[in-house]
């Protein structure tokens, strides 16, 4: 799928349905001259709904839907008739889609699971017809309920990727190619800063059937967490992850550094990020032989785990999905 493909920001304008009006209708029958009030009641203005569906995995079907709007309820009638709802109007969103009222910052609900609904602008309820105030000192009342008004206003839906593992690294430190090697995705890879412009999502086989899934996240930048880079567009989707994988290429001037730049741009942008699981993998370990990795592991911090991998040869590959596993189930 093309990068420009993939959407995880929408802004609309949604309009409810305002209410019906209650009727005002006094039943009038051969032999019934005077049968009292029997107006029914207005329908409901049709509610503006976010419903979660497994199979969307983008917001790029919203991007064009700048204006929203439902049907109004219908006014009562006679005999106690109801008036007709307002036909509600669903937005399928992807799985971690966040809503928040454009204007405000206020959040309105958050889609986790398949089928789940939060309703966005809510229908203005119909009024009550005149056979509610029906009282022994009013017998006729010759007025009812308007129906209440409708809602409308700009909201802002954002997408996070619900993914078990995030990769977490500088541009070109191996990260597609990780993901397109433990899992059936195929993400854009060349040698090249930025070439991953949109995160991928990639199904990680286990033992025992098991299997976990992996999010291949634009490259950070230091300075990301103030939007340099790609910045904040994409540094939101860690939030999801349970672990964070580290990726620093074994040749880099200095790994501590490097790791230390992009644990920093994540404390930055959102401190709780650092109470993540999280495992640094040393990439495109293939070009050193062993002695040099035993003299590297000597100067690399001792306080996380950390698994020599290449992507190419296979190294460490076995042993990493192992340990993500491990540190995905700890908590459970």
């Amino acid at each position: 799928m093309a990068s420009s493909n993939f959407v995880d920001y929408v802004k609309i304008h949604c309009k409810s349905g305002n209410g019906g009006r209650g009727s005002t209708h006094m039943r009038r029958e051969k032999y019934i001259p005077k049968g009292g009030p029997d107006g029914g009641d207005g329908g409901r203005g049709g509610h503006i709904i976010a419903r979660g569906n497994e199979q969307y995995w983008t917001l790029l079907h919203l991007r064009y839907r700048k204006h929203i709007k439902t049907e109004h309820g219908e006014s009562g009638s006679k005999s106690e008739s109801f008036g007709a709802d307002g036909a509600d109007k669903y937005l399928d969103v992807p799985l971690g889609t966040l809503i928040k009222d454009a204007e405000t910052g206020d959040f309105i609900g958050e889609i986790m699971d398949h089928g789940q609904e939060i309703i966005i602008m809510r229908g203005g309820r119909g009024g009550l017809g005149n056979v509610h105030f029906k009282s022994s000192t009013n017998q006729t009342p010759m007025y009812a309920q308007p129906g209440e008004d409708l809602e409308e206003g700009w909201v802002v839906m954002e997408l996070k990727i619900l993914a078990d593992v995030g990769l977490v690294g500088f541009p070109s430190a191996g990260k597609s190619t990780l993901l397109s090697v433990v899992s059936a995705a195929r993400p854009e890879i060349a040698e090249y800063h930025f070439t991953t412009l949109k995160p991928n999502l990639g199904i990680v086989s286990y033992h025992d059937n098991k299997s976990f899934v992996m999010a291949d996240i634009p490259g950070i930048i230091e300075g990301a967490h103030e939007g340099k880079g790609l910045g904040l567009r994409f540094l939101r989707h860690i939030e999801r992850n349970s672990t964070l994988l580290f990726m620093v290429p074994i040749d880099t001037d200095d790994i501590v550094k490097e790791y230390n730049i992009l644990l920093n741009e994540l404390k930055l942008y959102n401190p709780e990020l650092l109470d993540k699981s999280r495992i640094l993998a040393v990439t495109k370990s293939d070009i050193f032989d062993e002695e040099m990795i035993e003299d590297l592991k000597a100067e690399l911090p001792k306080d996380i785990e950390m698994v020599f991998i290449s992507s190419i040869t296979m190294q460490g590959i076995s042993e990493l999905k192992d340990k993500l596993w491990i540190k995905m189930n700890e908590e459970l």
